[in-house]
């Protein structure tokens, strides 16, 4: 029972003539003619495909990028002790770093669109997880690589460890002088390069390829702890990175659950929210699209915040004016955010209504005692054809009366409609 269990896990089974395989990997390695103008048209595509935000475009570009060949050839080259065939593979992959980056660089440098998108900033800081997907996608790939019957995991190998992306985004790094952007991206490039090499260099040792060059045990040693020492050199920074990742998504749920118990549960309609986690203090900045704070409100939320685990962070709520909220609610519509078309439609015409309203009845009651002669009275906003010719809105008062009141009584009441209704803009006409 337990010999046929290894013999079901035992790669050894369907595997491919090791003098096929190898000789499939060494005419992969090469960057030159075809390879050369394929792996420039991947990188401009790919390019593209971060530039304008789009992933089913830069799926495509890691599906035509040669890069993966120097990198398996290293990993194979590694385990068989094949110094020359290390050599060429390490070679080839610079030249393919190189042109990359140039291409990415000059695309970038004469694209017209130089926002930063959620796909170039998703290459931006790797972590210990883009060191598992390297890893682990080496290992499907070598694996079908050394089968009779390669099968499909290629494509997907090719698309989970995304080689091209990485070098583009170092490429936009450059192309707007953003260091950071440039280094994080460069890592996570070397990550996928470095574990795939690795998991090509444990697979093919399993498979006991035959090695080249015989080495003293002392050799083999060396090699085994520059390996291990390279593995601790990678790993540890995107430890650390995937603990700061960490970390800001645990702050970003506290922020969460601060505005669900404090906003949300309260009525209040968050219409922008705008967290800076890598400020000293953190800032946490929202405007909601009616509810109006006193000072001593917001300083009452920001005592609250230690009760949330938010300590070192400072609350702001925009709320200056009705244009910054307006303002606020159009960009937010145009970005496609959180808020809809309905809510935008309901301040529009919650600031019309204020515009127009006014407690009419109560004139109209007034008028009556005042002006009894007026008989019936109708009043409201009207838009009308001032002298100009241009078109304005005025208070337009109707009265149904047997005589036309004379120019004193018409200005008696134009004063006290002004004093009331706070506007010069009134007209009386007789039905």
């Amino acid at each position: 029972m337990k010999n046929n269990f290894f013999d079901f896990i035992d790669l050894h089974n369907g595997e491919e003539q090791k003098e096929k395989v190898l000789e499939n990997i060494k005419s992969n390695i090469s960057f030159r003619g075809s390879n050369l103008w394929i792996l420039a048209c991947a990188i401009v595509i790919a390019s593209v495909g971060l530039n304008v935000n789009s992933t089913a475009v830069i799926i495509g570009a890691m599906l035509i990028s040669p890069l993966m060949g120097p990198i398996v050839g290293a990993g194979f080259a590694l385990a068989m002790y094949d110094f020359e065939l290390l050599k060429k593979s390490g070679r080839n992959l610079l030249i393919a770093t190189v042109v990359s980056l140039t291409v990415a660089t000059i695309y970038f440098l004469v694209s017209p669109f130089k926002e930063t998108q959620s796909e170039l900033l998703a290459r931006t800081a790797p972590n210990i997880y883009d060191v598992l997907i390297a890893f682990f996608g080496g290992l499907v790939g070598v694996i079908a690589l050394t089968r009779v019957e390669k099968g499909n995991p290629i494509p997907g190998v090719a698309i989970a460890t995304a080689l091209m992306p990485p070098l583009c985004t170092a490429g936009y790094g450059l192309a707007i002088g953003n260091l950071p952007y440039f280094s994080g991206a460069l890592y996570l490039y070397f990550i996928n390069c470095f574990f795939i090499c690795i998991a090509t260099f444990l697979i093919v040792k399993y498979l006991k390829y035959p090695p080249v060059n015989s080495l003293q045990s002392k050799f083999e040693k060396q090699i085994r702890y520059g390996i291990s020492g390279l593995i601790l050199i990678m790993v540890l920074p995107s430890f650390y990175l995937a603990y700061l990742l960490f970390q800001e998504k645990k702050f970003n749920q506290k922020v969460d659950q601060f505005i669900a118990k404090e906003f949300s549960e309260n009525g209040y309609a968050l219409i922008y929210k705008d967290i800076k986690y890598n400020t000293s203090p953190r800032k946490m900045e929202l405007a909601f699209l009616s509810k109006i704070f006193s000072k001593d409100e917001i300083d009452n939320l920001n005592k609250k915040l230690d009760l949330y685990d938010l300590d070192n962070t400072e609350l702001k709520i925009r709320q200056e004016t009705q244009d910054i909220k307006e303002e606020i609610l159009n960009e937010l519509g145009k970005q496609n955010k959180v808020l809809s078309d309905k809510d935008i439609l309901i301040n529009n015409l919650q600031k019309e209504l204020k515009e127009f309203k006014t407690d009419y009845e109560t004139i109209i009651s007034e008028i009556e005692i005042l002006f009894p002669d007026l008989g019936e009275v109708s009043i409201g906003r009207h838009l009308t054809n001032a002298p100009n010719d241009s078109s304005k809105y005025a208070t337009v008062l109707l009265y149904n009366s047997e005589y036309k009141i004379n120019s004193a009584e018409s200005n008696k009441l134009k004063k006290w409609l002004t004093s009331k209704l706070n506007t010069s803009d009134i007209l009386i006409v007789k039905k």
